[in-house]
């Protein structure tokens, strides 16, 4: 090989070892400590970190409140919280987990400033059924609803019946059983005690098996 031929493929090696890696093959991982560097996020990073993880802000957002017309609102300030605290996360690989704790402070802070005074509906009413994609157990002997979950119509019912119980309840269950936080944790975002926790979470579980149980038997 002649000295300028090694010199060009000198050139090329090092031109292809030197080239960017796209933001969309990086891990997500590796994606959170890139929009960790610098004084501000990369633009780029953050913008696939968004696409990644919106459908998760969405859901979130939808489960605690199925009923409030400007979850796109909450979902973009969850963003720019993020944005602006991204820096602080300790453990890159717990994004998810502190993403989903943002959506979730989120939605406590815009609550109390609406102030509902709504009358507390109890939990013997009447409800419909609705769907859920979760993953809880009932202590029952009969099917539980992870075995149910195969229809659509089971999909249907369960989240129906998520969204209309009280909103107390159907946040809180929501944080155990979507979001699979421990007791403690839900005691302490909430403001209540493990008591009162736990009172509604079983409280809820059983109204939706209550009103589910045909399906389950099905």
């Amino acid at each position: 090989m002649s000295q300028l031929s090694a010199t060009a493929w000198s050139g090329a090696e090092k031109s292809s070892l030197s080239m960017p890696v796209s933001v969309q093959q990086i891990s997500n991982y590796d994606l959170v400590l890139q929009c960790q560097t610098g004084i501000r996020p990369d633009k780029s990073a953050f913008s696939e970190l968004m696409r990644r993880y919106q459908s998760h802000v969405d859901k979130v957002l939808y489960h605690l409140a199925p009923d409030w017309q400007d979850r796109a609102d909450l979902a973009q300030e969850v963003w720019i919280r993020v944005y602006r605290n991204v820096k602080k996360l300790q453990e890159p690989v717990k994004f998810r987990g502190w993403l989903s704790r943002i959506a979730t402070n989120l939605f406590y802070d815009e609550l109390r400033k609406r102030k509902r005074n709504s009358t507390p509906l109890s939990l013997d009413a009447p409800r419909m059924v609705g769907d859920g994609e979760m993953d809880w157990d009932i202590a029952d002997d009969g099917p539980g609803p992870v075995e149910a979950l195969g229809t659509r119509e089971f999909h249907e019912k369960l989240q129906m019946a998520i969204s209309d119980l009280p909103e107390v309840f159907r946040t809180t269950i929501v944080l155990r059983e979507i979001e699979g936080l421990a007791y403690e944790q839900i005691a302490e975002m909430t403001g209540v005690s493990l008591g009162t926790v736990k009172s509604r979470i079983a409280r809820a579980r059983l109204r939706l098996q209550e009103q589910l149980q045909p399906y389950l038997d099905d």
